[in-house]
């Protein structure tokens, strides 16, 4: 006989894997929507809380959607169907769906965000590219070795055959030629660690890199850089997770369906034109 499991069960199995108390200041994870005490029987992992991973649930009849981003980072006044995100909690409520994410928390947990995408991209013997203070095994992003070191070139076709593709495309800064071994990755947004990148790597993983930042990184020296789609870097998570929270339902004796969405919701649609 399977277990009857609640949205606030499947919180606490998320948050015993990715803590809270990981998360940024800033951030804003944990449950968004929805009633606690609300029996579940399907959960849909996404990376984005938009209203096509929300048909989705429907579709599915979901009763849970687990993201990584969050629906607002910032303080609101109304969650009146005005906008993109009122009608995401209008859609939600009305059909009984709650929604929970794990953002920050996920990216630096061990294992996190920047593990899946180290793990895709074949990566050993990883380690935080920028360690807590309170404890080293967790952090930000991951630095790792190859097996076998190669151009930079066949890397970049790997990380192209490795992630979902998207009309972003796999940009690449460096010597094409030079040889790499040595891998940081960073799920989402990374360059804010560019200069613990350059330290520790060869070639730098990432996404939502600015011209300036860039540039200047590779002027003072810096390591190759890999720039890729947010949401793809991001994406290599959620199967990974899904699998997690599988494991954590059935040790609980719960039949719950876990199901990782099949959207991809990059916001970029079409890449136009090519280098002259």
């Amino acid at each position: 006989m399977s277990t009857t499991v609640t949205v606030r069960d499947i919180a606490a199995l998320m948050e015993a894997r990715y803590p809270a108390g990981l998360a940024a200041d800033w951030d804003a994870v944990g449950l968004a929507c929805g009633d606690p005490d609300a029996s579940v029987t399907r959960v849909l992992l996404a990376v984005d809380p938009v209203m096509a991973v929300v048909d989705e649930a429907l579709m599915l009849q979901a009763d849970l959607i687990v993201t990584h981003h969050p629906l607002f980072l910032h303080g609101v006044h109304s969650v009146a169907a005005l906008d993109h995100k009122g009608r995401v909690v209008q859609t939600l409520i009305s059909h009984g769906i709650a929604l929970f994410s794990a953002h920050t928390n996920a990216d630096h947990a061990d294992p996190g965000v920047s593990d899946a995408l180290a793990d895709v991209l074949g990566l050993v013997d990883t380690r935080p590219l920028v360690p807590e203070s309170f404890d080293p095994s967790v952090g930000t992003g991951r630095v790792g070795s190859l097996p076998e070191a190669m151009t930079l070139g066949a890397f970049a076709d790997r990380v192209a055959a490795c992630l979902p593709a998207t009309h972003h495309g796999v940009r690449v800064a460096g010597d094409e030629q030079a040889m790499v071994q040595t891998v940081a990755v960073c799920g989402g947004a990374g360059d804010a660690f560019l200069a613990d990148a350059a330290l520790a790597a060869d070639v730098y993983v990432t996404s939502d890199l600015r011209h300036h930042r860039a540039q200047d990184h590779l002027v003072d020296g810096g390591c190759a850089l890999v720039d890729v789609s947010h949401w793809a870097s991001e994406w290599p998570w959620l199967p990974v997770a899904a699998e997690a929270l599988r494991t954590d339902l059935a040790a609980l004796g719960s039949t719950v369906e876990v199901h990782v969405s099949t959207i991809p919701t990059d916001p970029w649609t079409r890449h136009r034109g090519s280098a002259r």
